[in-house]
């Protein structure tokens, strides 16, 4: 029998545990699309409905809907950090990785710890959120076995060290340095708006630009449903999870990350399904805040520099 018969099927499926990461990374661009899609047609997920007691429209139904306008708005842009996160995900698996690139794979592995490990800050506001723990679960295997499996293809200097490694030590006055430096300056912004995101969503909740748009305080919001705030705070800490997860992964894959088309084109996949879904969803619900919405902005502007001082070299590198 030809030796091609002989192999496990299972493990001929996995491979190197490349497949297992490159379909972890696509589940999370499907959930943020699934998420984006909920909220563009204005619907709650099953158990949000079992755990308020309450269909979305019925809640539209007060306030001017601006309770479920600010729900959406967290999960748009939640849905968008996913994309990004996914998309990176899977350069990530066919790029580097397949290339043995020891950095990836630890870069897999810390933001295996953070992301999951996101899921967690459910114990500062108290709501389990059963859908998102199964969903966890679902995935911790792939990823736990697709790291193990592409642990034995890597090469050369194999230490987690290797994340402090820059791609191209060089000068930062040159065009390629300084978009470089503006690309990490973003990246430095999502890890830090993030985990403000996150802790605020395990504590307060609430920032007084968001009561500002509400046109309520805390208490008016427990009266309407006691189960609000704590569903609230699950939507604002996961999200800052996620902006986190994809800072992280944007400030190391321009640090460790050989200079290419592929890189480049990530990015910009990356950040647009970012920025869109998080600045975009603002002036959909009437959330227009110019002080909430600044960092927002300033990002978008130094991404949008950054990756025009980028593309050049980028490009000119994979000729």
């Amino acid at each position: 029998m030809d030796s091609v018969y002989k192999r496990n099927y299972f493990l001929a499926l996995i491979g190197d545990g490349r497949p297992l990461l490159t379909l972890v990374g696509f589940l999370l661009m499907l959930s943020g699309g699934f998420a984006l899609f909920l909220s563009a047609t204005g619907n709650f997920l099953p158990h949000d409905i079992q755990f308020l007691g309450m269909t979305a429209d019925a809640l539209c139904s007060l306030n001017q809907c601006r309770v479920v306008h600010f729900m959406f708005h967290d999960r748009v842009a939640f849905g968008g950090s996913l994309i990004a996160i996914g998309s990176i995900y899977m350069w990530m698996s066919e790029f580097p990785l397949k290339n043995g690139e020891a950095w990836a794979w630890w870069l897999f592995v810390f933001t295996g710890v953070t992301g999951f490990g996101s899921f967690l800050a459910y114990l500062g506001y108290g709501y389990l959120d059963k859908w998102h723990g199964v969903a966890t679960l679902l995935l911790l295997p792939c990823y736990i076995i697709g790291l193990q499996r592409s642990a034995g293809g890597l090469k050369g200097y194999k230490s987690a060290s290797s994340l402090l490694t820059p791609a191209v030590p060089g000068s930062w006055f040159t065009r390629f340095g300084v978009g470089r430096a503006c690309l990490l300056a973003v990246a430095t912004g999502m890890i830090c708006g993030g985990i403000t995101i996150m802790l605020v969503g395990m504590t307060r909740v609430f920032v007084p630009q968001d009561l500002e748009f509400l046109q309520m305080d805390r208490a008016q919001i427990s009266a309407i449903n006691p189960r609000l705030i704590p569903l609230i705070a699950h939507d604002r800490a996961g999200f800052g999870g996620g902006v986190c997860s994809c800072g992280i992964l944007v400030f190391l894959v321009t640090w460790c990350g050989r200079p290419s088309r592929s890189l480049w084109q990530v990015l910009l996949l990356a950040g647009t399904a970012g920025f869109a879904s998080a600045i975009g969803v603002h002036p959909a619900i009437g959330y227009t805040n110019l002080f909430h919405l600044a960092p927002a902005f300033l990002g978008l502007i130094t991404f949008v520099a950054a990756m025009v001082l980028l593309k050049k070299e980028m490009f000119r590198s994979t000729e």
